[in-house]
């Protein structure tokens, strides 16, 4: 899989931007702050209708504009694709698939995919367990774009019966428990059970898959270091439901659509005393671990580097085993945060890829392995130069 060409309109730093590429090695070299990210995260916007540095879609479109345009040539194999989204802060964003009108924006997601890794990566590691759960759901989304519309659902679920739950305490503590109708939160237990239950079930799947691929990187990584773990933590387990029958559910929607209810029973009388959703995905955590020890809080720096590339090379060999056309590998500023194994390691993996997008702020942070076509970027220009 590779991109031929990028045009962004209004998005970010650019005005207008206009780039051809071949498939193969790309390297966008400049300065901090000239603008090199904001390629890198058109793309993985494209991909993924998601940036992996802000939450909302505002900071996407450059000041003074209304909205903003990310438009790119696709090859996969023998297909080609003309992909465009238009992203809109104060509405609805707008997609279209050769020119044709998507019903939704969730119709590209899937139809380019990325891996991309960053100094933000670190996070995933070091951070809260909202870090690791959009790594996971990401990755979700990138091998099963269907996902991507049963997190949307599950997030509406949790929305309003959040809602309800505020609503409720405040009755509560006003005129008493019994004041309380709980009819409407149980029709809001059952969504949010069943939606809840296909995202957990989708991500222990992944995770089951992509956990010894972790580890096998990261012994390549750290030879002779403690072993590398991932595995699941569901909240279920903090409301009466045993590890038993977590580990019997397995990836089986039904079975944790069960456990949810289960959980959501055990929950209830504090849900209502908090106002707050206290059960579900939104609340379960990725636990990565080196030997006994999890990784947030022990690993070293050096670790922890570690340990962020190799969740960042075992998707990429995930992504690739399961399709033909490996997706796109975005490289934003990393090789500067790598010691000189890390960044040969992390080159000699990724340079037979289909195409490699590298950002750096001088042409000696990039390994000569890496050696490909080469663009300049400054002042907000890009100039192509090798």
């Amino acid at each position: 899989m590779h991109v031929s060409s990028l045009s962004l309109r209004d998005f970010r730093s650019y005005d207008a931007l206009d780039l051809r590429w071949d498939a193969g090695v790309t390297v966008l070299v400049g300065p901090n702050g000239q603008g090199k990210t904001n390629i890198v995260e058109a793309l993985h916007y494209l991909a993924t209708l998601d940036s992996h540095r802000v939450a909302t879609d505002a900071p996407l479109v450059r000041s003074g504009a209304d909205r903003a345009r990310v438009m790119a040539r696709l090859h996969s194999g023998k297909r080609s694709l003309t992909l465009d989204v238009e992203v809109n802060p104060a509405g609805a964003n707008k997609a279209r698939v050769n020119r044709s009108p998507a019903r939704t924006t969730r119709e590209v997601v899937g139809l380019l995919r990325v891996v991309l890794f960053a100094p933000e990566d670190l996070a995933i590691v070091k951070g809260d367990p909202g870090e690791r759960r959009r790594f996971l759901d990401r990755l979700l989304v990138a091998r099963r774009p269907r996902l991507s519309g049963v997190k949307a659902d599950y997030d509406r679920v949790l929305r309003q019966r959040t809602a309800l739950l505020k609503s409720a305490a405040a009755v509560r503590r006003q005129r008493g428990p019994g004041a309380v109708d709980l009819s409407t939160l149980e029709v809001w237990d059952g969504h949010l059970a069943r939606t809840g239950g296909e995202l957990v079930a989708g991500r222990v799947g992944l995770l089951d898959e992509l956990a010894g691929r972790v580890s096998s990187v990261y012994a390549e990584l750290a030879a002779g270091g403690a072993t590398a773990r991932a595995g699941y933590a569901s909240s279920v387990s903090a409301f009466g439901v045993g590890s038993a029958a977590v580990e019997a559910a397995g990836a089986d929607a039904v079975s944790w659509a069960g456990l949810l209810s289960e959980a959501l029973a055990g929950a209830r009388s504090g849900e209502l005393e908090r106002g707050q959703c206290m059960v579900g995905p939104h609340r379960d955590d990725v636990l990565l671990s080196l030997g006994d020890l999890p990784a947030r809080g022990y690993a070293s720096q050096g670790e922890s580097w570690s340990m962020a590339l190799a969740l960042r090379l075992a998707s990429f060999d995930l992504l690739s085993a399961e399709s033909d056309s490996p997706p796109v590998l975005l490289l934003d500023d990393v090789f500067a945060e790598l010691d000189a194994r890390r960044r040969d390691h992390l080159a000699d993996r990724v340079a037979e890829a289909d195409q490699v997008v590298v950002t750096a702020a001088v042409p000696d942070d990039v390994p000569a392995r890496l050696s490909g076509a080469r663009f300049d970027v400054v002042s907000g220009g890009v100039e192509r130069v090798g």
